[in-house]
């Protein structure tokens, strides 16, 4: 296939072939030139992977299972996982092939991969997919994908100048559970839709540094690498083995985003607000309010225990839960795969979803059409536009909450109105990594 490129796979492919054996640039393996169930190479999407930590564990298996896609390269600054997700990539396809970096530029260098997927922490969304479209790849990022407004500004602003494929790691929209709850949504059955819950963590930011500790070898923690844009600070154990989330330099709004992410974006299409956000933000103990110009109000309720009892939700539908309200019904969907409605009267509307047959975590679906969107050149179901207005619609109810007064967002200059502390904050300082 070709991939908006100068040559297409088949054409380097015919040049090496015809090269001196030693000019031969990438080595392809018995099992990606079309023989069994995988597509011919010349129809083969490549990926390359990088950060291999938990969240990829869920996102790379999916792909791998993708007959059209195959992944020749994995990248981490921590050697166990770059032996971690070799393992996993090369017992998939029964071989011993996939490249594994420490930097991830060189894996951004080779001519032949044509997405990635980025699943590092919070911290290396946004500058990795950034460079990652300059060098011509499509991007799968997890989420949140920028630490900051002004990152997840400069990450759409590069796709569209780039003309890449991008898609968000918000998998709920590719979900039959969900896509259920924002069709009844958008039907009229609830009647006039009027608040829209979205589930958060409580918000949190821990700014004290852990205590230094004797960095390792290089090859076996790049800690530079790690840290990317991030402030330099010395080196501890309990930041790559998972530690860093809620610390200011390293989390992404405060935390509001690890769900937020998710669940603001689900309310923001329920509302068909894609091309918006809430205008008006205003914090309070349990909660942030948040309005759109149509009226709609948006609730982003803090859960003290998300992964326990959700007080306020329907229990048995799981973490990650949105509620949709009208003036004759709701709608409650989570990750369980279920969903609930009232009056009663509205199951019929449900006819034929089959209930508990995905969880929230599944990214098969999503990863799907991220590849068939690689091969149209079409926008994706979590396309960097649809980020851009979702995170800023999150980070905005995230700085109200930390400033602890109501703000005023201008939804095309995405400035706040009249409060220069709070448009100081749309970006951190950070080492140039671009």
């Amino acid at each position: 296939m070709t991939v908006n490129r100068r040559l297409s796979r088949r054409g380097l492919l015919k040049s090496s072939l015809a090269a001196p054996a030693l000019a031969v640039p990438w080595f392809v393996p018995a099992n990606a030139r079309g023989r069994g169930e995988k597509a011919a190479a010349s129809e083969r999407i490549t990926l390359g992977v990088i950060g291999f930590g938990p969240r990829c564990s869920y996102d790379l298996p999916a792909m791998l299972k993708q007959a059209d896609v195959q992944c020749v390269a994995l990248c981490d600054v921590q050697a166990s996982r770059r032996e971690a997700g070799k393992k996993l990539v090369d017992r998939t396809y029964g071989n011993s092939d996939c490249t594994t970096y420490r930097d991830f530029h060189e894996l951004l260098a080779r001519p032949d991969i044509d997405a990635v997927l980025i699943a590092t922490g919070d911290r290396w969304h946004a500058p990795a997919s950034i460079l990652a479209a300059r060098a011509g790849k499509d991007v799968y990022s997890e989420k949140p994908c920028g630490l900051t407004i002004a990152w997840c500004q400069a990450l759409d602003d590069t796709i569209r100048s780039t003309k890449r494929v991008f898609q968000a790691g918000t998998q709920r929209r590719s979900l039959a559970n969900f896509q259920a709850a924002i069709r009844l949504a958008h039907s009229g059955k609830l009647g006039k839709v009027h608040t829209l819950y979205a589930s958060v963590y409580t918000p949190g930011v821990q700014t004290a540094w852990l205590p230094a500790e004797p960095a390792p070898a290089r090859d076996v923690v790049d800690w530079d690498l790690w840290l990317g844009a991030a402030p330099w600070r010395p080196y501890n154990s309990a930041y790559v083995k998972g530690g860093w989330r809620g610390y200011w330099d390293f989390d992404s709004g405060c935390r509001l985003l690890d769900w937020g992410a998710h669940t603001v974006d689900l309310c923001q299409w329920a509302n068909k607000a894609d091309d918006t956000m809430p205008i008006e933000y205003e914090p309070s103990a349990t909660n942030v309010t948040a309005h759109y110009a149509n009226g709609v109000k948006l609730v982003l309720d803090f859960l003290k225990t998300p992964f326990g009892e959700r007080p306020g939700w329907v229990q048995s539908l799981g973490t990650c839960p949105v509620r949709f309200v009208g003036d004759e019904g709701w709608v409650e969907v989570g990750d369980s795969g279920g969903i609930e409605v009232k009056p009663d009267s509205l199951r019929s509307e449900l006819k034929g979803l089959e209930l508990k047959s995905t969880t929230g975590l599944d990214v098969a679906a999503h990863g799907r059409n991220f590849f068939d969107c690689i091969k149209s050149r079409g926008l994706t179901a979590a396309n960097s536009s649809v980020m851009r207005r979702s995170h800023i619609a999150c980070h905005a109810a995230a700085l109200s909450w930390l400033l602890n007064r109501k703000l005023r967002l201008d939804p095309v200059k995405e400035e706040f109105i009249g409060d220069a502390e709070a448009n100081g904050l749309r970006s951190l300082p950070s080492r140039n990594v671009l």
